[in-house]
């Protein structure tokens, strides 16, 4: 009968366990194969070719996609992209049937049947939470029929009312030249000239006027010892204008605070004497953009506590100024499929030296292959093949996750399409002309842009910040720190042998204080660097050590000594070596043993008893100053002896 089961035995779930049951225990069926997946994995294509490690990146990496600017839904989808887009938030839907009576980027007005009109505002330049820009844009015309829930208005990573993460590529998987070894990416210029991949990033920067003990700051264009060119954007109250374009360093909110008369320096303090010029006693505390931002101010917000708006303690006013940057794609951005084929763009090489097909169209990014067979998500090969056959037919198809279309089916469009049914076309080198020694698989991918951008995270330092206790340079790009060598780098270096490279790394690279003021000194002077110095860390130590009361102290032996004074006379050099020479109470205590050797050498030059030898070794113990050694005074003694006796 229709609607029933004609097997007797079926596979189904119990207690969340697959099991072969018969059909009369079967007591619910689902109601579609994807149904236990998430959104955002309903979202991957040929979800059931694709290992789950990787399917699982696939989901994450869709989350991570940044909203571009010229955004285009997948010519291969599953189905939910519609659903997704009107479920985000982020479209805006009709209630019901009407007619459009006005639309810009600004509004849409709808006049709906029952004689209700509703005016529809669109967001334009929001931000969110990470930085990226939400910007709406309008759907329907003026006079345009809508029935309800069709779409009015695009929001954010939409496209004609379909979710839309990303950008169609021509893709082709081969190597070239090695430059997408290990995962990187090598795109065509084209991409980056057209601006597909363009996406705008506001950041925001904030700065509270407090009431100081000396009395409140103050948001103003007067600020000391600033030119006008630095003013030139800023308003009458000391805000940057909407719309002003702002690079590293310049003034966003100019502030001054009190300056109390125990920060003035003697100079300043007797310039105010002679002149009476008390304009001086505050210092600029003015907002600036920090290094490596820049791009258009967007808007300005400003809260203030005489108008009721609720602020900290001690704050009298807040203000909020929004940056919007326009970001194209470049070598370090990174990029993904949605099978979790993620990569870092290489290189980004000029359209005419890409491979190109037999009618002369170039490819527009080059992917590995060996990036597929170890991570064994497949489903981008079929996604490829599917996506030619859909651009050559002009079609959109749906192969919805765990419920995809057969690989028959695939082979029998790319015919229809008129490609070879294998999708390997023979490809021809772009430097040269000649074609390459093996037919290639080319086709449609829907690749993402994902946040990691390197403009976020690219970061140099020469000198800068330092630890206050370890006298070693901050970390992070935002303390504009150094990189960390740590416990393996050095073990790294200290197996190759590098002690040059490894002293510097731990004393005039970090905290070794006086050494890397002196090699940087040396450098400008163009002198030999000396040798480093005891690092800061040492000290630390050391204070540590003596706070869990243990004595600690560095001590030099005599002929080390001996040894600096020598090299440091040679280099002209002159240093003050102190000498720690402690002897125990224990040690002092001890009774003096001569060895064997001792009375054999000491018996030579005449002293004969225990007693004489004993007192010999004591007078040798005590050393003067002068540098005459032990031995030499025993044998004075010796030959002053022999003398008496004589």
């Amino acid at each position: 009968a229709l609607g029933e089961i004609t097997t007797t035995r079926v596979s189904a779930r119990k207690s969340g366990e697959p099991v072969f049951s018969h059909v009369r225990e079967v007591t619910h069926i689902d109601v579609s194969p994807k149904q236990i997946l998430s959104l955002s994995t309903a979202l991957i294509p040929f979800l059931e070719h694709d290992d789950n490690t990787r399917a699982s990146m696939g989901t994450n990496m869709q989350r991570q996609a940044v909203p571009l600017v010229k955004p285009h839904s997948p010519y291969v989808g599953t189905g939910v992209e519609g659903l997704t887009a009107r479920a985000s938030g982020h479209a805006l839907l009709a209630d019901e049937e009407g007619e459009v009576t006005y639309a810009d980027s600004n509004e849409i007005s709808v006049v709906y049947k029952s004689g209700r009109k509703e005016i529809y505002g669109l967001q334009s330049f929001v931000r969110s939470n990470q930085g990226t820009c939400f910007n709406m844009r309008p759907r329907v015309r003026r006079g345009e029929k809508v029935r309800r829930g069709d779409s009015l208005a695009d929001g954010a990573s939409v496209q004609s009312g379909e979710l839309a993460l990303g950008q169609n590529l021509l893709v082709a998987y081969m190597s070239w030249q090695g430059y997408n070894f290990e995962d990187a990416i090598i795109i065509s210029d084209r991409v980056a000239r057209e601006g597909l991949y363009d996406s705008i990033h506001i950041e925001s920067y904030t700065t509270d006027v407090r009431d100081t003990k000396l009395g409140a700051e103050t948001v103003t264009r007067d600020i000391p010892n600033v030119g006008e060119t630095k003013l030139k954007d800023l308003d009458i109250d000391g805000i940057v204008r909407i719309g002003a374009t702002v690079h590293e360093g310049d003034i966003l909110v100019g502030k001054i605070t009190p300056k109390g008369e125990t920060e003035l320096t003697p100079e300043e303090r007797l310039l105010q004497a002679i002149f009476g010029d008390k304009a001086k006693d505050v210092k600029d505390s003015s907002l600036r953009l920090p290094g490596g931002a820049g791009g258009k101010v967007v808007d300005v917000h400003i809260f203030d506590r005489a108008e009721g708006d609720e602020l900290s303690t001690g704050v009298i006013k807040q203000i909020k100024v929004f940056v919007a940057q326009t970001r194209k794609v470049q070598v370090g951005d990174k990029m993904a499929g949605r099978h979790g084929n993620k990569g870092v763009i290489s290189r980004i090489v000029p359209q005419e030296d890409m491979p190109f097909l037999e009618d002369g169209t170039p490819v527009d990014v080059i992917l590995n292959p060996l990036g597929v067979t170890s991570r064994m998500n497949i489903g981008q090969i079929l996604e490829t093949h599917l996506g030619w056959a859909c651009e050559k037919l002009g079609v959109k198809m749906a192969t919805p996750a765990l419920d995809g279309i057969p690989t028959k089916l695939i082979g029998d469009f790319l015919e229809q399409a008129g490609l070879p049914r294998d999708g390997k076309v023979q490809l021809f080198d772009g430097n040269t002309g000649e074609p390459f020694a093996h037919r290639t698989t080319v086709g449609q991918v829907y690749m993402l842009k994902l946040l990691h951008l390197v403009e976020d995270k690219i970061h140099a330092r020469s000198v800068g910040p330092y630890s206050l206790v370890t006298q070693q340079p901050l970390g992070g790009k935002a303390q504009h720190g150094g990189q960390r060598f740590g416990e393996m780098e050095v073990w790294a270096l200290e197996a190759y042998g590098a002690a040059h490279t490894l002293q510097e790394m731990l004393t005039i690279k970090s905290d070794d204080v006086i050494g890397r003021s002196k090699a940087y000194e040396a450098i400008v002077k163009d002198e030999p660097i000396r040798r480093p110095s005891i690092p800061e860390s040492f000290n630390v130590l050391v204070k540590e050590l003596q706070a869990l009361g243990l004595k600690v102290d560095l001590l030099k032996f005599k002929d080390e000594v001996e040894a600096d004074e020598r090299v440091t006379v040679e280099s002209d050099e002159v240093e003050t070596i102190e000498l720690a020479s402690r002897v125990t109470a224990e040690e002092e205590a001890e009774e003096i043993v001569p060895t064997e050797d001792q009375i054999s050498e000491l018996s030579e030059v005449g002293m004969e008893s225990a007693e004489e030898v004993v007192a010999g070794i004591e007078e040798g113990a005590e050393v003067e100053a002068s540098g005459v050694t032990a031995k030499e005074e025993m044998a004075d003694a010796a030959s002053e002896k022999s003398m008496e006796s004589a």
